[in-house]
């Protein structure tokens, strides 16, 4: 087994063991209810999860950094050296965990200077577990996976998500999503950005944009580029924000949707 298989052999034990826990914590009626800065709906779950997998990564690999949304989401602590780093997201869709939804996951990506890795994002209500290594290719529980075929606009099936807070966005959020509309057969919010990009590898979905963080999609990115997605901005980052934990104005599609949505979606700002 190489040194990233046994990576991603690790990292998948620990999604399930964290998305085993979320499950039984939901179903046994032990959720508390908090928000960050008074809008972002935080729960006890959130905190267990991010306790399990960080605490399991620093015993395996105590000289590794960690990212994680809950107890290390200050990007500007990581240094981008050799130092591996992980980049964890242990709810990905906490409102829908909190209102009985299933679309859920844990997102853990595994980086090494500013290119991801390995990946995994599990989604335990579904029992799918996505999976990438880089230039390895990706999985759905073991199985390959490929992004869709789709090439006309008007047949593609476009997700996205907005921020919690959306009192300055909303009329820039809303002129994208017109656009989208106007040249798309539909589109569809689905409340986790991981599970969306998941869902874009697998053919599920043909596009997703969004501005999220970098723990949300990092792990997702992978995947679907390893499926054969094209992984990119619809606004082009500008140094020193050319690595893979960018997740300002991201763009994953299958690769003949790449330019016309880019185009669509850069001609709708304000």
């Amino acid at each position: 087994m190489s040194n990233l298989e046994s990576i991603l052999a690790f990292a998948s034990d620990i999604a399930k063991q964290a998305g085993n826990m979320i499950v039984e914590m939901r179903a046994g009626s032990q959720l508390n209810h908090s928000y960050k800065d008074g809008i972002e709906l935080v729960t006890n779950s959130d905190i267990a999860a991010d306790t399990l997998i960080t605490d399991a990564i620093r015993n395996q690999f105590p000289q590794h950094q960690i990212l994680a949304e809950e107890s290390n989401p200050d990007l500007s602590t990581i240094e981008h050296s050799d130092t591996p780093l992980w980049v964890i997201d242990p709810i990905d869709g906490t409102v829908n965990y909190a209102h009985h939804h299933h679309q859920v996951a844990i997102s853990i990506a595994y980086v090494i200077k500013g290119k991801i890795q390995v990946a995994v994002v599990y989604n335990p209500f579904l029992s799918e577990l996505f999976s990438a290594i880089r230039q390895k290719g990706a999985w759905l529980n073991d199985q390959p996976i490929r992004c869709s075929h789709t090439t006309e606009m008007k047949r593609a099936i476009v997700a996205t998500g907005f921020p919690y807070d959306k009192s300055t966005q909303l009329t820039q959020l809303m002129a994208r999503l017109q656009s989208i509309l106007e040249n798309c057969a539909d589109v569809r919010r689905l409340g986790s950005a991981a599970l969306d990009i998941c869902w874009v590898a697998l053919g599920r979905l043909d596009a997703y944009y969004e501005t999220v963080s970098p723990w949300d999609c990092a792990a997702g990115w992978l995947i679907a580029k390893e499926a054969g997605a094209r992984c990119g901005y619809f606004i082009e980052p500008v140094p020193p924000n050319t690595h893979e934990l960018h997740s300002e104005h991201l763009l994953v599609c299958t690769p003949a949707l790449y330019e016309p949505l880019k185009r669509i979606l850069h001609d709708a700002q304000l």
